[in-house]
């Protein structure tokens, strides 16, 4: 009787130890999340419809929008809940980067849930005010950049900006230059990811695959040997990223089950600027920032699309370059249907990706 208590106790050691593995949590997470998102979708979808929480269309966009109007929004909260969960349950709570990206995630989610609520209760489709938006981002992005800076103090190697494709270019930023760059990849990546939210599942799956191969890059600097073996700088407890990851993706394609065209709900900025502030603050972590760039090229193309457009604009007295900003509204004035707008920014998303994991081996 004895022999076969220790028996089962020892199993349930393995068991335990087996759980520890960083990469089998991820696996769950993605699970996890993926689960919630399609379990809670149509409940939430419901509640959005019944407390008449549409979308408001702006007068000055696609005519073809104006069918979209009244389609339930700030389903980005569904993200949000999906991640959150998952990674407190499966995620080492003991780490202090998995904390920062968790936090800095759910506060750039209120300032867009904020921003939503204005844009459905007082019927704005302008919401929060630019500057007051942008202050709060700001507040949150330097917040997020010196406890960044804190937690690498002492360590020059993880304030340096890698230069992909080149073994040992890395340049050294101090202190200060980290602070500043990390500061502008969070805001300016939760921005990119907002602005590209304009079309159904347009965001969600470049955010998911994204976030997925920089889920990679977190195991690979968490791990001694790997970054070693790969020419990347080792970032303890990193590694703890690819949990977040893994819920990450899992909410996304939750969330798109439901996103996809035509869509039953969008995320609102609720969830765009929450995603977007996410990946800069793990690539910020795990120092890819340019790859972040590469591999978000769609996010970069549509933020360069509406700063070019604006500043043309301003410049030669009323002229466009685009017949409309963001970039995907170019093409659908072009004569490109949504779905193919869709899915060829998907695909191009998946090629930057996949060049972009070739940075790890091609140096």
């Amino acid at each position: 009787m004895l022999l076969e208590i220790a028996h089962w106790l020892a199993k349930d050691v393995r068991l335990f130890n087996v759980f520890n593995y960083i990469t089998l949590r991820a696996v769950f997470a993605c699970l996890t999340a993926l689960a919630i998102s399609l379990v809670l979708g149509p409940l939430v979808i419901r509640r959005l419809t019944t407390y008449k929480i549409g979308q408001s269309v702006r007068d000055d966009g696609p005519k073809s929008h104006l069918t979209k109007a009244g389609t339930p929004t700030m389903g980005g909260a569904l993200i949000l809940l999906s991640i959150g969960i998952t990674t407190l349950l499966w995620g080492d709570l003991s780490n202090a980067l998995l904390w920062v990206v968790l936090l800095v995630t759910m506060a750039f989610g209120a300032i867009g849930w904020i921003d939503d609520y204005r844009k459905v209760v007082h019927r704005n489709p302008k919401g929060l005010s630019a500057k007051a938006k942008f202050f709060w981002q700001s507040l949150i992005g330097l917040g997020a950049a010196f406890a960044l800076a804190w937690l690498a103090r002492g360590t020059p190697a993880l304030t340096e900006l890698i230069v992909p494709f080149f073994k040992h270019v890395a340049y050294p930023l101090g202190a200060v230059g980290f602070v500043i760059l990390a500061y502008f990849v969070i805001v300016g990546t939760s921005n990119a990811v907002n602005l590209t939210d304009g079309l159904d599942g347009l965001a969600i799956m470049p955010t998911v695959m994204v976030g997925s191969a920089l889920g990679i890059f977190a195991y690979v600097a968490g791990h001694v040997g790997f970054s070693k073996y790969l020419g990347l700088p080792h970032i303890p407890g990193a590694g703890e990223l690819t949990v977040f990851c893994g819920a990450l993706a899992g909410a996304g394609l939750g969330f798109l089950w439901f996103n996809a065209y035509p869509a039953e709900v969008f995320m609102g900025d609720v969830g765009a600027l929450a995603l977007g502030a996410a990946l800069g603050t793990i690539a910020v972590i795990v120092r890819q920032e340019v790859v972040l760039f590469i591999m978000g090229g769609v996010f970069v193309a549509e933020t360069l699309s509406v700063m070019i457009q604006v500043l043309y604009f301003k410049a030669s007295g009323g002229k466009r370059i685009f017949r409309m900003a963001p970039l995907h509204h170019h093409y659908e004035l072009e004569g490109w249907k949504e779905s193919q707008v869709v899915v060829r920014f998907w695909i191009i998303t998946m090629m930057l990706v996949l060049f972009g994991l070739s940075t790890l081996k091609l140096r």
